[in-house]
């Protein structure tokens, strides 16, 4: 049945790649914005191809625009991908938030940073890495099938965050530039500030900007303050680009950490205790990117060297049988590269290129066991060539492989190697002016999957490899309808997901496995109007999420049970006044039923969240902006979808959200 997949995919791939180079014949497809007459707030259309690119949006996936981050003003990714229902983020303090897709936790993704590979989650526990909103320009989320040149690893779909640079923020006509931003909020927000300072000097650029919060731990709903939820981010990302006779080079560096006392388990409140320990996390990331300002239809090159390095420090917790639930001391160092170069055609584009990366990691055993730190390391090389078409009849289709080698040595010093394939294919078909249907599918080679790595603190010396240990691959297929009328948008994208061969830390064998299979399926609906001065939108998502045909349980795993969740948003702009305002609605549906409560875990209640903003820019001084924000207005008493719900036997309670959260901060370009 695999073969079979990759052969049918791969020869669709070939036919549609073969079928654009034959053809030369001028496609004109509409891909201009529906703008209004009286203000900047646009939609845009929903295609399944726009400009050679992949929509997002088209098949389910999501975008967070540098308007909706501005709107937003996140302090973190639950407040980033609050308008958006596929999504959802586990609670608790920065570094314990990680974000879920229908289901499917982050590792599960290609993530990546301006196209930086960002590695999979160390522990169930916190996240991958610290993502500070403060300097980001835009998200893209693809959903399923996620293209060849995502990257290695996109099982479920991919995740794009781009941060903003020099040219993003410099005013027209102006060489030099700043900005400066300062908040304050109530329940423990407390002050957040940053400071950016950018400019062109000849062929240079450049971009230097600092941020950092400090707060206290927050209030619930109904009044209980949750240990170990204070804001401690710092953060610094500076960019030198320089352009030169058609090329640009630019060398960029990112730095993120979280340093404060936190919770033994930062996502759940374990035991109803009050205790926090030192743990900080951070990050550190440079790359250096080449690309061409002056393409021509066969050479579109771009090329980048990057090392990352993460790391997690908690020490000094306990010693004995508690160090098992608590000493851990982690880094993870990547080196790795992408070259590839675009070609266009009359039809679309095709990208072709290779890519690889070498991962280290180490962690540390407490707890008296042997030996004392543990190491492994996987080494992958890819090559790629991805497809994107725009056809007279009203057919566009992205399709493309890749071929990867992965070779994995674990802990013990056992060696396991594999190459394998993969391969993707989404079309479209416009039946009616505005009206198109899209059908998608991939087969996807994971490699040998390390899972959370950080489990390893816990596991002595006969923790090994099981034998016959196999690669992970995963199975995504998609089918949807998509409407763009001028005015209003919609999409309704039906989803199903598979992952196959993941890893397990199983202690019953005492060995790394593959688990048991994964799968999310169901449906999701999004649909915006505008009406010149504002505009409102709405998204639902139903997901069904099991392994080995059983409900999944939420226990933090790879995969969280996520039920019916829906987000209504509002935007609102008053030029004559210089205001824009409006809100959003989070809902999540009851999630309860027999496997939960037998198995120990209470039931998830319903939950509906309000927040509120406003923007003020005072008369004559367009470079000051004020805003307002008002987060869990009602003070509702929730937790998040994907976070812990109660579970008796271990004495597990669900790390509430914040109550009424109110903010007010103001920024300034100079």
């Amino acid at each position: 049945m695999k073969i079979r997949s990759i052969l049918l995919l791969a020869g669709a791939s070939s036919l549609a790649l073969a079928t654009a180079l034959a053809a030369q014949e001028t496609v004109t497809v509409e891909t201009a914005a529906a703008e209004t007459a009286t203000s900047g707030i646009t939609l845009q259309p929903i295609t399944l191809v726009a400009d050679g690119q992949e929509n997002v949006e088209a098949t389910g996936g999501i975008t967070v625009t540098p308007d909706d981050i501005d709107i937003l003003q996140p302090a973190d990714v639950s407040e980033l991908f609050s308008r958006d229902s596929g999504i959802t983020v586990s609670g608790g303090a920065g570094p314990s938030k990680r974000i879920h897709v229908f289901g499917m936790e982050q590792s599960n993704l290609a993530v990546s940073v301006d196209g930086v590979p960002q590695g999979v989650t160390s522990w169930h526990h916190t996240g991958s890495n610290v993502i500070d909103p403060a300097f980001l320009k835009s998200v893209e989320v693809e959903a399923g099938a996620a293209a060849a040149d995502a990257g290695f690893g996109a099982a479920a779909g991919a995740v794009r965050y781009e941060t903003v640079g020099a040219k993003d923020l410099l005013q027209d006509g102006r060489t030099s530039g700043g900005r400066v931003g300062l908040s304050y909020g109530t329940n423990g927000r407390g002050v957040s500030g940053s400071l950016a300072g950018f400019g062109l000097y000849q062929g240079f650029d450049w971009f230097v900007m600092l941020h950092g919060a400090n707060g206290d731990n927050y209030e619930n709903g109904d009044g209980k303050e949750m240990p170990g939820t204070e804001p401690a981010t710092q953060g610094a990302l500076t960019k030198l680009g320089y352009e030169f006779e058609g090329h640009r080079v630019e060398l960029a560096y990112e730095y993120s950490k979280d340093d404060a006392d936190r919770v033994i388990k930062m996502n759940m409140d374990l035991d109803h205790t009050d205790e926090v320990f030192p743990l900080k996390v951070s990050r550190n990331t440079l790359s250096l990117k080449y690309s061409s300002i002056a393409p021509t239809d066969s050479w579109d090159p771009e090329a980048m060297l990057y090392v990352s390095r993460n790391e997690y420090w908690r020490p000094n917790y306990a010693t004995g049988e508690r160090a098992i639930n608590g000493d851990m001391d982690l880094e993870s160092t990547t080196i790795g590269g992408v070259m590839k170069n675009t070609y266009s055609l009359d039809q679309g584009k095709i990208t072709a290129g290779v890519d690889w990366a070498y991962d280290d990691y180490r962690i540390d055993n407490y707890g008296d066991r042997a030996p004392a730190v543990h190491t492994l390391e996987t080494m992958q090389i890819g090559a790629f060539v991805q497809g994107r078409f725009e056809f007279e009849n009203g057919i566009d289709v992205s399709t493309g492989m890749r071929l990867d080698h992965q070779r994995f040595t674990d802990w013990n010093g056992e060696q396991l190697s594999d190459t394998g394939a993969s391969v993707n294919a989404t079309a479209s078909y416009e039946f009616a002016e505005g009206y198109e249907v899209f059908a998608g599918a991939s087969q996807t080679w994971l490699g040998y999957d390390i899972g959370e790595y950080g489990l390893l603190h816990a596991r002595d010396e006969t923790f090994v490899t099981a034998p016959g240990y196999d690669p992970a691959e995963a199975t995504n297929v998609k089918l949807g309808l998509n409407a763009n009328q001028g005015n209003w948008t919609g999409n309704l994208t039906f989803f199903d997901t598979r992952l196959k061969g993941l890893a397990e830390y199983d202690t019953d064998v005492n060995q790394l496995v593959n688990a048991d299979d994964y799968r999310s399926n169901g449906f999701t609906l999004q649909g915006n109007y505008s009406w010149g001065s504002g505009r409102v939108g709405a998204s639902f998502t139903k997901a069904d999420v099991t392994q080995n045909g059983d409900d999944v349980l939420p226990n933090g795993g790879t995969v969280v049970p996520v039920g019916q969740l829906a987000t209504l948003f509002v935007d609102q702009e008053l030029a004559q006044y210089n205001i824009k305002f409006g809100g959003t609605l989070e809902w999540a549906g009851d999630l309860d039923g027999a496997y939960l409560t037998e198995a120990g875990f209470e039931n998830h209640s319903s939950y509906t969240v309000a927040n509120i903003y406003g923007e003020w820019r005072p008369e004559n001084y367009d470079n000051i902006a004020v805003h307002l924000n008002v987060d869990n207005l009602f003070d509702e008493t929730y937790y998040e979808r994907s976070s812990y719900v109660q579970y008796s036997p271990r004495d597990v309670y669900p790390l509430y959200a914040p109550g009424r959260t109110v903010t007010l901060g103001v920024k300034m370009d100079f």
